[in-house]
């Protein structure tokens, strides 16, 4: 918008006549719309061969599917009669017509149209086709539809089995690591010594996709801070990070560190908004996204799962609170009470417009 207000001014500063003006818009604008139609001729004269295997035997089908929007042709016909009115000659018409037909077609020759990164990724976002997209409804649809909403009520079952740890029941959810390098441990003490296995939570047995009795379960884990207390909480992996991680790795998929990293980023995005639509899975996860520092730590893990039982665990307390209002001397602090991860910490979207 700024460009074109910029473009408005210049023209207006330069105090050309009018009709001369509006006849190089009009042809302008013809010359475009021109381009775009014979893009879509070359595309159509290839999508006939895949009339039947593409679009169902329909030529109308493959003609529009070469021709998006439908307003080009009607477009080009008003711009060719305003510039035919304004200059009153269509033999001009018709030699400029071909003269820009003719270095359209160089243009679409030297592959000077094809579109840019940006363009791919906004096109595969905005038409949901992106792989982490993908990935992220399968996971839930797949795994944390079904999961999710039985959680509270194994942490709840394993508390009572167990009433010699202490309970903090907005700990008890799924908590999901989302390693921004979509490095994956399959051993969870392996990757940080102070994540120590406790025990498999109750099973749930479902059947699913022709399996019978297949299996969902969650291991609980004891996690140890700076000050040697033990937080127990249900944590996993989002394992479809694996399948993102694999496809860099293989020719294959022809998948780049900084296009995965994207991807990751993308994935958290969309799982983030798909759980946070569903009422069956209110209040029983906590996604946990991060950043691997450069420098390897040895608790960078641990540490990170312990903010986030942190910030749970002053949540049951603000809770308590406000139920119940506590003298002023055993009041917590406000900072203490708004802990929030910074905004910047958090994946961004991969348009700086927020799209």
């Amino acid at each position: 918008l700024v460009l074109l207000v910029l473009c408005a001014g210049a023209l207006l500063l330069a105090g050309q006549p009018l009709v001369p003006t509006a006849r190089s818009l009009a042809f302008h604008f013809a010359t475009l719309q021109t381009g775009e139609l014979l893009k879509g001729a070359c595309y159509l004269a290839e999508e006939i061969f895949h009339r039947d295997a593409r679009h169902h035997g329909s030529f109308w089908r493959a003609l529009s599917s070469c021709f998006p929007p439908h307003w080009h042709g009607p477009m080009l016909l008003v711009c060719g009669s305003a510039y035919v009115a304004l200059f009153g000659d269509g033999q001009q018409l018709g030699l400029h017509l071909i003269l820009a037909s003719l270095c359209q077609l160089l243009i679409l020759a030297l592959g000077l149209r094809k579109p840019s990164a940006v363009e791919m990724s906004e096109m595969s976002e905005r038409s949901k086709q992106n792989v982490a997209h993908g990935l992220a409804w399968s996971f839930y649809v797949g795994y944390l539809k079904i999961v999710l909403p039985r959680v509270k009520k194994s942490m709840e079952e394993f508390s009572r089995a167990n009433p010699n740890l202490p309970a903090c029941r907005k700990t008890w959810k799924l908590h999901i690591l989302v390693p921004l390098s979509c490095d994956i441990y399959d051993d969870l003490e392996k990757a940080d010594s102070n994540i120590q296995y406790v025990t498999e939570l109750t099973e749930t047995t479902l059947a699913r996709a022709g399996i019978k009795k297949r299996v969902y379960k969650h291991s609980l884990y004891a996690i140890t801070d700076e000050e040697n207390q033990l937080w127990h909480c249900a944590v996993e992996y989002a394992t479809p990070l694996q399948t993102l991680y694999a496809m860099s790795q293989d020719e294959c998929a022809a998948f780049s560190r900084e296009e995965r990293l994207e991807q990751a980023k993308l994935f958290y995005r969309t799982l983030e908004e798909i759980l946070r639509g569903s009422k069956e899975c209110a209040d029983t996860y906590r996604l946990i996204a991060y950043e691997e520092p450069e420098e390897a730590e040895t608790h960078f893990l641990s540490r990170e799962i312990v903010w986030h039982l942190r910030q749970e665990h002053h949540e049951e307390i603000s809770v308590l609170e406000q139920s119940h209002p506590p003298s002023p001397s055993t009041a917590l602090d406000s900072a203490e009470l708004n802990l929030q991860i910074s905004v910047s910490d958090l994946p961004q979207p991969l348009r700086s417009d927020g799209f």
